[in-house]
């Protein structure tokens, strides 16, 4: 049988996801990266062996997240894409009407808006940790109640505290203000919730019409809490799909399969053997411009396989010659 690999390497998890013929799920991993993507790459690649049969063979295979490119070369990957692009055929797959996807992670969160099946708009933030996961997280520490347990507290709530949400350290003041001032723990928490929602709108909805259906994933999605407020806060239900933490892997694996058909079924896979090669990864600047390219090279055994992050190609590794026959793999979008 035929299985079609998609691997989502992100700051915080490390997803791998393996769709068999009929493009259900066959197999899912999700790991922490843990500030080191070879190793979380090649663990998981060792533990999603485990959970498949002998009768699938990986005939496609697609990377995504903020170390595709690294992660391509180690997998041996048949496309590379971004996170948005990612995202959106996931959502798709899932609900093929949806107009509206909100994905928010450990370390960033994402808006993306479609027409038709094509993204219209999209937008991303990367930069302020009170729209992200990392915010309940921290939050859900102070309070000293498990985050796989803040969802329960917040659907709970009969009346949310008002907590600040433009910023994490002002939201922190804020909940420890209506501690003080004898807050249920269930109201506070679903606070929380409504604020990181509010921060997510005003940051990334500002003047863009959120049509239904929309599609919350990402690993905050598995919060009944934030599901709620959004919820409230547009005024229609989201959708929640079951495997809303591991979407990005999802899409990768179609993307790596429409790739491989493209290329009549040629597939760059390693196979799960790739996980006991040893990598080494480096990176130069380039002094050849003003650009001053931070350039990123992977080498086994001294070997260079690849190098990115140079604007003007001179550094890139050609493919090897059996892959050729296809479109360039790290290929900056």
């Amino acid at each position: 049988m035929r299985g079609y690999l998609g691997v989502d390497v992100g700051s915080v998890s490390t997803n791998f996801v393996v769709l068999d013929e009929d493009l259900e799920v066959r197999a899912w991993v999700y790991r922490r990266t843990q500030g080191q993507p070879i190793v979380a790459v090649q663990r998981g690649l060792e533990e999603l062996a485990e959970k498949l049969d002998e009768s699938i063979e990986v005939r496609g295979v697609g990377v995504t997240g903020s170390a595709r490119y690294l992660t391509g070369v180690i997998v041996g990957a048949d496309v590379v894409k971004n996170e948005i692009t990612a995202h959106a055929v996931g959502a798709m797959h899932v609900v093929p009407e949806v107009r509206t996807v909100l994905e928010i992670g450990g370390q960033d969160s994402k808006l993306i808006l479609l027409d038709d099946g094509v993204v219209t708009d999209f937008a991303m933030n990367t930069v302020c940790a009170a729209g992200t996961g990392s915010f309940l997280d921290h939050q859900a520490a102070r309070i000293g109640i498990p985050i796989e347990e803040f969802g329960g507290h917040a659907v709970r709530s009969e009346k949310a505290a008002q907590i600040a949400g433009r910023c994490s350290v002002f939201a922190e003041s804020d909940m420890i203000h209506k501690q003080q001032m004898g807050y249920s723990t269930e109201d506070i928490v679903y606070g929380l919730c409504e604020s990181l929602v509010r921060n997510f709108l005003n940051n990334l909805a500002t003047g863009k019409e959120l049509s239904s259906p929309i599609v919350f994933q990402g690993g905050v999605a598995a919060n009944d809490g934030m599901k709620r407020a959004f919820s409230e806060a547009l005024g229609v239900d989201v959708i929640v799909p079951d495997y809303h933490h591991v979407m990005g892997a999802i899409g990768s694996a179609l993307l790596g399969r429409e790739a491989t058909i493209r290329n009549g079924h040629f597939s760059r896979f390693k196979g799960f053997e790739a996980s006991r090669i040893e990598y080494v990864t480096s990176s130069f600047h380039c002094k050849g411009c003003e650009n001053n390219c931070e350039i990123v090279q992977c080498e086994v055994d001294g070997e260079v396989l690849a190098r990115w992050g140079g604007r003007c190609g001179k550094w890139e590794v050609d493919a090897p010659a059996a892959a050729r026959t296809s479109e360039p793999v790290f290929a900056m979008e």
